[in-house]
């Protein structure tokens, strides 16, 4: 091995001036030394050092383009080759290149293929599949595509063969069907035992690497592939050698596949192949196809139906149950055949008992209510399904009639009261507590007297949640106890608002925005906030306060001569501004305008942000900042070319569309913002604001094409993704639905078609 070579000019290049994950590159150099040391403890720190810093958790950097041929010679010159040209291969299939020169990574491994391909032939299976898998990577077949012919002809290895096949299809789709026909033998008669034309039969991680091409390539799925790849279950211990993590999960892969398609026949084979899963005598066969269940529940609109009976039967099943309780949830009020079932488990003791009370919940709340109530100290998860069953948390609570509460029913309430004296609850528990009575309203008032006793200790469940419960004529004693109680350690906004929510007593929460506005940090954007609530006789309190706490770009951009809270001097230079100073500037901007009556403080505020507020990074301050615009009415309309700007950018697009109609509807292309609204629903970025847009546009604002877009958002298969309801997609799904649905029906009313 000739060092001297494989590192000429090594240092000759800026390493410094290079950049990697960790800023300059620097330590490159040693560490591809280190990699071809005697030192085998340095060479492994070597090569989990260069994983992390040129090849980041996927991300590829301008460092990264400049090591690869000295790690490409190292391969070539048997350092460590399996290691180093599975790194290579990372580099190659990276789609998060964060250098000036796109694609700079990717052709510095084709650049290379002079030294990988050889490797395709090296004694070392391990060297082989890498090196294939490697090369594949680049997409570059004209150089690649013959040498992975050549070695499938003459590859031993199953798992070489199967990285080989799937190599071979990436580069070139259209030949997936020679393989289907070679590998599987499908169409040539031979059935689906894996025999070719030929008649040898391959292995299974060959035949599975053949499936998986087929339905990548997007051939048609017939019942012979659903059938074929059945017979392989389970298939994890197939591809547990392979490369490609997209594939580790080969079943759950395959349904989402089938589920892209976007057909009643391929969503049909999909389903066809969970319940083949489910059905099957393996137990590792049904956990993977719990897992591909578990995927089409979150996607699939027609998911639950289907798949709610095999999810069911699991139930009966010892060894499956843990896993079907875990995906049970997902079905909904599909899964209220199985509340027996579940009530059965949930009533009989043992570890699963509480996770099958937590699946009544969502399928049959109203049975769930009482077996809750019997045994609600050991039913942690049941009572976090409950209260979680609004998601729009403690906000939900002030609302007026909680569509989302859990049923009340008298045994729970006096359950969670007994549960409220217990000194030793954990926190998350007293949190869901406090929620599933803050979403009952006045019906939980016989708990005002056990959250009162409890405030010393959940204080923060006693100031959120008395407000929402109490009734009209205790709320000035419960005000009172609150008063005399030793709340010295918690949040004064959170003390203040509770007094004010309870009675409107305002002296105890402006004098708690003011401190907040005046320390600054983490409370200001909510100390905004809630100014923003009080009336205008508060104004001559707080406007000084909160023109001081502007940041330094905000207070420049409002001429405000204030000094600021952090003591700068106004005009002084400042960083650009962090989301959290963003979004308190966004805020202080509202209150500005709430307490003075006038844009003129505000709307150089608004326009600051979202100016600075760009990207996906950004995606909420832009969000906040439209919302604020759009509280201004008319008289934000100067922000307009600003909201219009963001329209370009899909996760911005529903709340400028939004603050557009209140600022500056006359002036505005309304078709566009309902095409852009609509563009924001269909890519997932903001359907909920995308609906408020349509409504705000009204029935007769909205055309043909766009009415059929909305129809197919509330019709399609394919579940609408709510950002932010990540743990439940279906439930948040439902929601849009119903909302979308109603939304049609108004079309349908305003255009006289409906009865």
């Amino acid at each position: 091995m000739d060092l001297v070579h494989i590192f000429a000019d090594l240092d000759a290049l800026p390493w410094a001036d290079l950049e990697h994950a960790y800023g300059g590159a620097d330590d490159v150099p040693d560490q591809l030394r280190a990699l071809a040391g005697d030192d085998a403890e340095a060479a492994e720190e070597a090569l989990y050092e260069l994983y992390g810093n040129i090849v980041h958790q996927g991300s590829v950097y301008e460092a990264t383009a400049y090591a690869v041929p000295y790690l490409a010679r190292l391969a070539a010159a048997g350092v460590r080759p399996a290691d180093i040209v599975a790194l290579i291969g990372c580099i190659a299939e990276s789609e998060d290149e964060r250098s000036a020169t796109p694609g700079a990574c990717r052709a510095a491994v084709t650049a290379q293929l002079p030294l990988i391909l050889p490797l395709f032939d090296s004694a070392d299976t391990s060297v082989r599949q890498g090196a294939v898998w490697a090369a594949a990577r680049t997409g570059a077949a004209r150089q690649v595509l013959p040498a992975l012919r050549r070695r499938w002809e003459g590859e031993p290895d199953p798992l070489v063969r199967a990285e080989t096949l799937a190599g071979s299809v990436r580069l070139d789709p259209a030949g997936a069907g020679e393989f289907e026909q070679a590998v599987l033998g499908l169409g040539t008669g031979s059935g689906v035992d894996g025999t070719a034309a030929g008649g040898t039969a391959e292995a299974p991680p060959v035949r599975l690497a053949a499936l998986l091409a087929c339905v990548e390539a997007g051939l048609p799925w017939t019942g012979a592939h659903g059938d074929a790849l059945i017979a392989l279950l389970p298939l994890s211990p197939l591809v547990a050698g392979r490369y490609d993590q997209e594939q580790a999960e080969p079943l759950r892969h395959v349904v989402a596949e089938l589920l892209d398609r976007d057909t009643d026949e391929a969503r049909e084979a999909a389903f066809a192949l969970v319940e083949g899963g489910l059905r099957h005598p393996d137990g590792d066969a049904r956990v993977e196809a719990v897992a591909a269940a578990e995927h089409a529940l979150q996607v699939s609109r027609a998911a639950p139906a289907r798949l709610a009976g095999p999810l069911t039967v699991l139930l009966g099943d010892p060894s499956s149950v843990s896993g079907a309780l875990s995906v049970v949830k997902l079905l909904g009020l599909h899964a209220a055949p199985a509340a027996p079932a579940l009530k059965a488990i949930a009533t009989g003791g043992g570890e699963q008992s509480d996770r099958a009370l937590a699946a009544l919940v969502s399928a049959a709340p109203e049975q769930a209510a009482p077996l809750l109530a019997a045994d609600l100290a050991i039913r942690p998860r049941a009572l976090d399904e409950a209260a979680k069953t609004n998601a729009d948390g403690w906000e939900a609570a002030d609302a007026e009639g909680d569509r989302g509460a859990f049923p009340y029913v008298p045994e729970l309430l006096d359950a969670i009261r007994a549960r409220l004296a217990d000194p030793g609850i954990p926190w998350n528990e007293s949190i869901h507590l406090g929620l599933t009575l803050a979403h009952w309203g006045e019906r939980a008032a016989p708990a005002v007297p056990d959250l009162l006793a409890a405030v010393d200790r959940y204080p923060f469940v006693a100031l959120r949640g008395l407000p929402a419960i109490c009734p009209p004529e205790e709320r000035e004693r419960v005000a009172a106890a609150l008063r005399a109680a030793d709340l010295t350690e918690q949040s004064p906004l959170e003390v203040g608002s509770s007094l004010w929510r309870l009675t409107g007593e305002t002296e105890t929460l402006v004098r708690a925005v003011t401190e907040a506005l005046v320390s600054g940090g983490r409370d200001t954007a909510e100390a905004a906030k809630l100014a923003a609530g009080l009336d205008r006789s508060q104004a001559p309190a707080l406007l000084p306060y909160l023109r001081a706490a502007l940041s330094d770009e905000a207070r420049k951009k409002s001429g405000s001569g204030a000094a600021s809270a952090s003591g700068s001097e106004p005009g002084s230079s400042e960083q650009r501004r962090n989301n959290p100073r963003l979004d308190a500037d966004t805020e202080i901007a509202r209150a500005l305008w709430h307490l003075t009556g006038s844009p003129d403080e505000a709307l150089p505020v608004i326009a600051g942000v979202l100016e600075e507020a760009d990207g996906d990074w950004m995606r909420w301050q832009v969000v906040r900042a439209a919302r604020a615009a759009g509280a201004l009415g008319e008289q934000g309309r100067p922000l307009a070319p600003l909201l219009e700007h963001k329209l370009a950018h899909r996760e911005h697009a529903a709340a400028a569309a939004l603050a557009l109609l209140a600022v500056d509807r006359a002036n505005q292309d309304l078709t566009g913002l309902a095409d852009a609204a609509l563009a924001s629903a269909e890519t997932d970025s903001d359907p909920y604001t995308a609906l408020e847009v349509l409504r705000t546009l009204g029935a007769r604002n909205l055309t043909g094409d766009q009415i059929r877009r909305l129809t197919t958002l509330a019709e399609r298969d394919r579940h609408v993704f709510i950002p932010g309801f990540s743990q439940n997609p279906p439930r948040a799904d439902a929601r849009f639905r119903e909302e979308a649905r109603e939304l049609l029906r108004t079309v349908a009313t305003e255009a006289g078609d409906a009865p």
